[in-house]
């Protein structure tokens, strides 16, 4: 059985590195290739990846019904197969740009499927492990990015062969989509699993655990998680938007992407590492919320208001960002599978929903507020996200001690 989940758990790694490797390197260069395209047949926002995380927030709410009753193989396999917006980029055209837009915020159940599956074949001693190991897995994702750099370095325009890119994105993507077929079933006995009617109960279980004292803790350090708006649309576009670049700007945007790819690697290896999950928790949220402050103020140095002007320093600042946004990621879903182990689905749940409609909040304003202002907003949420998280491991650890006692 361990062996198995193991299995599962590389499985599932590797699935969401296909999916997501294809998703996050379009979400990269979106703004810049939609500015390239912007015609009397094409009016999108490449920041209307807003509309994403909007669907993505309220699909969260019902989503713990799906994954309840169709299983969380099932529901990832067709959440997987929503991520095919990434066609909409091989012959553009308005209409299907924000109408795939709204079906690939319903694939929300796609991660919290993740987060019961991942849950279900892990225990309390490998959760840290499985948590980092499915996170470094998942962020191997250097070849789409790779492939950005190979094409577009040296060229002043999006060149036409982008819907070659696109098309290897889309293939990337449904072999990601396929691995979810594989995954082993090493689910709970059969009276322990959910009937479609108490699925449908789980709604009202949401809302009972968002009441809990560590979902409060917890929900700031949740709504940090906008800073994925940031480096997934905001900074990736400054790169490729800079004049002082020259011919390199846009192939820079595929080398911060591999740059901050090996951050989030480094970041999801502390779980493989840490035996002492109660402390080494703390020591890695914090770790994330220094990396990302170092980032933020040599973005502030480095950035006027709109464009890095020096190269190295741009490309540190992607890196750390990836560390930090890692440490915090593969943090949160060892706490809650350690806490909520029992009620993974509603718990992972509200994460995602937390998360997506902070970060679709961010999405719209990105494109109007000064960097400054962006920077200092995140800095705030950092620290007072850390602070609660904190509190809620400390929380854990008196209630682990009397559960013992």
């Amino acid at each position: 059985m361990a062996d198995w989940r193991t299995f599962n758990v590389v499985i599932l790694g590797v699935g969401f590195l296909f999916v997501f490797s294809a998703f996050t390197t379009c979400g990269n260069v979106e703004q810049t290739v939609v500015k390239s395209l912007q015609n009397d047949t094409f009016t999108g926002s490449g920041y209307h990846l807003g509309i994403i995380y909007g669907v993505f927030s309220l699909s969260s709410l019902v989503a713990p019904a799906v994954v309840a009753v169709l299983g969380p193989k099932m529901t990832m396999f067709l959440s997987g197969l929503l991520y095919g917006y990434i066609a909409v980029f091989i012959e553009p055209s308005t209409w299907s740009f924000y109408f795939m837009s709204l079906l690939l915020g319903i694939g929300a159940a796609l991660w919290t499927a993740q987060g019961q599956f991942l849950v279900e074949n892990s225990e309390a001693s490998t959760i840290n492990r499985n948590t980092g190991l499915f996170w470094a897995l998942l962020q191997c994702m250097l070849f789409g990015n790779l492939c950005i750099y190979l094409d577009w370095n040296g060229r002043a325009e999006i060149p036409s062969s982008r819907k070659n890119i696109f098309l290897s994105l889309l293939v990337a993507s449904i072999v990601g989509t396929l691995c979810f077929l594989v995954l082993r079933k090493t689910h709970l006995p059969e009276e322990e699993m959910l009937s479609e009617e108490e699925g449908q109960s789980l709604l009202s279980t949401m809302l009972q655990l968002l009441k809990t004292r560590n979902i409060l803790l917890l929900s700031p350090c949740m709504a940090y998680s906008l800073e994925l708006s940031f480096y997934s649309g905001v900074y990736g576009t400054c790169l490729g938007a800079t004049a002082q670049f020259g011919q390199a700007a846009k192939g820079l945007i595929g080398v911060s992407g591999m740059v901050l790819g090996v951050g989030e690697i480094i970041g999801g290896l502390f779980g493989l590492v840490c035996k002492n999950n109660r402390f080494r928790r703390t020591s890695v949220v914090f770790l994330g919320m220094v990396v990302h402050f170092v980032a933020f103020y040599l973005i502030f140095l480095n950035i006027p208001d709109d464009a890095p002007v020096v190269m190295s320093i741009a490309l540190l600042c992607s890196f750390l960002l990836g560390l930090g946004d890692s440490c915090f990621n593969t943090q949160l879903y060892s706490i809650l599978g350690c806490v909520y182990a029992e009620q993974s689905t509603p718990a992972f749940a509200i994460f995602k929903f937390i998360q997506s409609v902070f970060a679709a909040v961010a999405f719209f304003y990105s494109g109007n507020m000064l960097l400054t202002w962006q920077l200092l907003l995140m800095v705030v949420l950092g620290f007072s996200g850390t602070l609660c998280f904190f509190v809620a491991e400390r929380m854990h650890d008196v209630d682990a001690s009397s559960t013992e006692a």
